[in-house]
């Protein structure tokens, strides 16, 4: 077996690399949006972007307290961003954004193939993170002040993102569950992009 051949079926068997590619196109679409809007070309503008934030982590936090999802990834009250949003905003005083209904609540039952899909794409944020950093520094924020939620893991970002993706593809799914999952990655991007059409459209 050649080494090509040895990624391909690797690629294969990894449900974070199948929703990678699923949501490339997506992905893309959110990222241009928070660039081409100017997110970080000063202060008020990377307000509405901690807005935003704050709203798509607010859809996503029954998931981090979640008792089936902390037995898959048992680091994941560590990797609740939430709280740190929230201190954000209190550094630079910006307003609580007025919002409907978080998409999970504590007391409901989460579909575990759906959650997982929004999962990865919470968590994938992370990535894009140490980019976001470098152009909030800009502007005068730290991890201390302001851009707490994207200051990176201990560990790093990239073993951080490799410890959840490695639990993320340990999961056993049927097909129903991984089709799901597929879907809530989609429909997590789609939630950020609305979020970002809604502020800074």
């Amino acid at each position: 077996m050649t080494v090509s051949t040895a990624e391909h079926l690797a690629d294969a068997h990894s449900r974070a690399k199948r929703l990678k590619a699923l949501t490339s196109n997506v992905h893309e679409g959110v990222d241009r949006s928070i660039m081409s809007a100017a997110s970080f070309a000063n202060l008020d503008r990377y307000k509405q972007f901690l807005a935003i934030q704050y709203l798509f982590h607010r859809d996503v936090a029954a998931l981090y307290a979640n008792p089936r999802l902390r037995d898959i990834f048992p680091d994941l009250a560590q990797r609740y961003r939430l709280p740190l949003v929230t201190a954000d905003m209190e550094d630079l005083d910006v307003t609580v954004p007025e919002a409907g209904t978080a998409t999970f609540a504590a007391d409901t039952p989460a579909d575990l193939g759906t959650a997982l899909g929004w999962l990865y794409v919470a968590e994938g944020s992370n990535m894009g993170a140490a980019l976001l950093r470098k152009e909030a520094q800009k502007l005068s924020l730290s991890d201390a002040f302001g851009a707490r939620h994207l200051a990176p893991a201990p560990e790093g970002p990239a073993a951080h993102w490799r410890a959840f993706t490695a639990a993320l593809d340990a999961v056993q799914l049927n097909e129903d569950e991984e089709r799901r999952a597929g879907e809530g990655a989609l429909e997590a991007f789609a939630r950020v992009q609305a979020h970002i059409d809604a502020r800074l459209g």
